[in-house]
């Protein structure tokens, strides 16, 4: 089977490198400015593609990671676009952190020419993506995902069907608004324990007994003790873009206004690309004591 991959990124790059490990996969990806180093993707028997067209041209499955909505449309449906060149029989799997109504109009659109449209979207970091570990929420036809699954579980520990198409991106974006939510509270805890001076592993180990403990303090404990963000390597621009997916697909409230305003201070004032981990110093510069 060949698939046809666009979006080489922190995420991507994983989802390649585990694909590539089963020789019942061959793999092309588009060559990209904001691809990851691809040398190990191209010595494990993947190939370079300067265009849509020639990733989608043999390709039995196209498969797209990219930041959010705005990309994936213009992937789809711009004039050298994935629509462009994809026909019937070709399955489209998004793994992007899109919006569910766009999701649905991607698929009614493309099902127009008799091609499947899945979301896969992701749960988990980078460092999970490249064990081969990540957490998928599908939306897909039940027989669709079924014949996906194979290729899914090459690179996912978790994979879960959440209904129909646009599903996964529903319950991924109320996913990640509990997820970012939690980080944003452990950003202001920790500042304030680092405020009022209270050692970082006495801090950690108090909540790890108690009602604190979480996956989400344990992607901070490298970081609180060592500086190493490697535990949440998640951009305080894409939390702002998830929080605000969140915002306009459902509803804002204090605590999500408050989240987002949070996660937009970080960006202007630590900057987009750092991880949300550095939340905990900039809250430690403002906290009071």
């Amino acid at each position: 089977m060949h698939i046809g991959m666009i979006g080489i990124g922190l995420m991507g790059h994983g989802i390649a490198a585990n694909i590539l490990k089963n020789d019942s996969y061959r793999l092309t990806f588009l060559t990209h400015a904001g691809n990851q180093p691809t040398n190990q993707l191209e010595a494990a028997g993947a190939m370079a593609a300067g265009s849509i067209k020639e990733v989608v041209e043999e390709a039995d499955i196209i498969l797209i990671c990219v930041t959010g909505a705005t990309q994936v449309e213009e992937i789809l449906f711009s004039p050298d676009g994935v629509g462009t060149y994809a026909g019937k029989g070709q399955i489209i799997i998004d793994c992007s952190t899109s919006m569910p109504e766009k999701t649905r109009l991607f698929a009614a659109r493309l099902a127009e020419a008799g091609i499947p449209f899945v979301d896969a979207a992701m749960t988990r970091t980078p460092k999970e993506a490249a064990e081969g570990r990540l957490n998928l929420i599908v939306g897909a036809e039940k027989e669709t995902f079924d014949q996906l699954h194979p290729l899914l579980s090459q690179f996912a520990e978790n994979i879960v069907h959440a209904g129909a198409v646009g599903s996964g991106q529903a319950l991924k974006l109320i996913h990640n608004y509990v997820s970012l939510g939690y980080a944003a509270v452990m950003a202001e805890a920790a500042a304030q324990a680092q405020k009022q001076g209270i050692e970082p592993q006495r801090f950690l180990d108090v909540l790890h007994v108690g009602g604190g403990n979480s996956v989400v303090l344990e992607r901070f404990r490298p970081f609180l003790t060592d500086k190493d963000i490697s535990g949440l390597q998640f951009s305080l621009s894409n939390a702002a873009k998830d929080i605000g997916y969140y915002i306009q697909a459902y509803e804002d409230t204090p605590i999500s206004s408050a989240v987002m305003d949070l996660f937009c201070r970080g960006v202007a004032e630590v900057g987009p690309s750092e991880s949300v981990l550095h939340l905990t110093d900039l809250l430690a510069k403002k906290a009071k004591s």
